[in-house]
């Protein structure tokens, strides 16, 4: 009998979906036993997509890595600090600091992103990691509570404006949703909800430029039902003492600033010596594999991967992640038996959206036709697809 270790490098969304598919892939393969582990920083995994959900209330969105794999993986609590690709080996240090390695005959780089963090000098909290969640919460809820006792006109305005700088996905969902909880606690307060003012300031003529124009402006009606202001073509350069400057010239007085700037790959990747993109991305071929090594493979967000067939580059979502790993998997397999491993293919555009409580919007094009779910229909399918992107359906 033939053994295998595989190691995953990350447990976010590609780096438990790939512990899925290989575990199926090899799933009553007579003559070969694979021991799988799974290494991760923590030993949780954080559902990143729903950071707007704790600052916005209390939620959880931790789940216990032993929860989703009870058994058959090996799961270590360690950061990869270096790869040494010839020899296949892993060195990393687990939470106390003390060093390790662990050989592998395959090793899958799912090392995930980092959220664009401002410069310290431009204010603000950036919507980063749980931590900053939690603090944004805490300070609008202080914000309401000084609000109460606030007589001046112009100072309650300012504790009661939240601006989201930033409206991409992260910060569309994250002003829908700080719509909703914010007026909800400021009634609760005896606060009027109506003066309750959360901006989305775009830095571009529209919303959701992924698609076509019509889905913009869908999703702008309704972030305005729900309260939210969209602003367009200001990007926001400083917030100092609850101004903010914007690159038109003008500026906004509010109480608290988020930033929600998109995602760059792992830092920590530079320090692997493996071949990248300018922007920091590792190098695969049309099967995952990371160029010049051996049994080493990337998908999700760290790895830029493309159609062979179209040379479009893949998104960075959790949707891509789930079906790179479903189809690195069938690679795994093939490579270890010599046979003709699978190309990737780029996914279908389809693009869901959280709007608030109950509210969501999904888009998708079939056939070069624009189909378009909204309401109570589109967040059970957004809610479904985030369940699903942490292995919870």
């Amino acid at each position: 009998m033939k053994e295998y270790t595989c190691v995953v490098v990350g447990g976010g969304y590609a780096g438990i979906h790939a512990v899925k598919a290989i575990r199926k892939a090899f799933r009553g393969k007579s003559g070969v036993l694979l021991r799988l582990i799974l290494m991760n920083k923590n030993p949780y995994h954080v559902r990143k997509v729903l950071l707007f959900k704790p600052a916005a209330k209390d939620e959880n969105i931790v789940v216990p890595l032993n929860r989703l794999f009870p058994e058959g993986v090996d799961i270590i609590q360690g950061v990869v600090t270096k790869i040494e690709s010839e020899q296949r080996k892993l060195v990393y240090e687990d939470s106390k600091g003390h060093k390790h390695t662990v050989n592998y005959d395959i090793a899958v780089l799912a090392a995930g992103s980092i959220v664009r963090q401002p410069e310290t000098a431009q204010g603000g909290i950036a919507l980063s990691d749980l931590d900053a969640a939690l603090k944004i919460r805490e300070a609008w809820r202080e914000n309401l509570k000084k609000a109460v006792r606030e007589t001046d006109p112009q100072k309650r305005q300012q504790l009661l404006t939240i601006a989201v700088a930033g409206a991409g996905i992260s910060g569309i969902e994250t002003s829908a949703e700080l719509a909703w909880a914010v007026r909800e606690e400021a009634g609760n307060m005896g606060l009027n909800p109506g003066e309750v003012r959360i901006c989305l300031l775009n830095a571009h003529s529209r919303l959701f430029r992924e698609g076509p124009a019509e889905v913009g402006e869908r999703l702008e009606r309704i972030l305005v039902s729900n309260g939210v202001t969209v602003l367009h073509g200001c990007k926001v350069l400083q917030e100092k003492e609850g101004i903010l400057s914007l690159s038109n010239g003008q500026t906004i007085s509010a109480g608290l600033c988020i930033w929600t700037l998109g995602l760059l790959p792992n830092p920590a990747l530079r320090n692997f010596g493996l071949p990248l993109t300018p922007e920091g991305f590792v190098i695969v071929d049309e099967s995952y594999r990371v160029k010049g090594t051996r049994g080493l493979y990337s998908i999700g967000d760290c790895a830029h991967i493309t159609d062979p067939s179209t040379g479009k580059t893949d998104g960075k979502t959790c949707k891509e992640a789930g079906a790179q790993a479903v189809r690195l998997g069938k690679i795994i397999r093939a490579d270890l038996a010599g046979k003709p491993a699978p190309s990737h293919k780029g996914y279908i555009d389809f693009f869901c959206f959280g709007l608030g409580p109950r509210r969501g919007m999904v888009w998708t094009c079939l056939l070069g036709l624009n189909i378009i779910i909204s309401g109570k229909l589109g967040w059970n399918i957004r809610k479904f697809t985030w369940d699903l992107a942490s292995l919870l359906k």
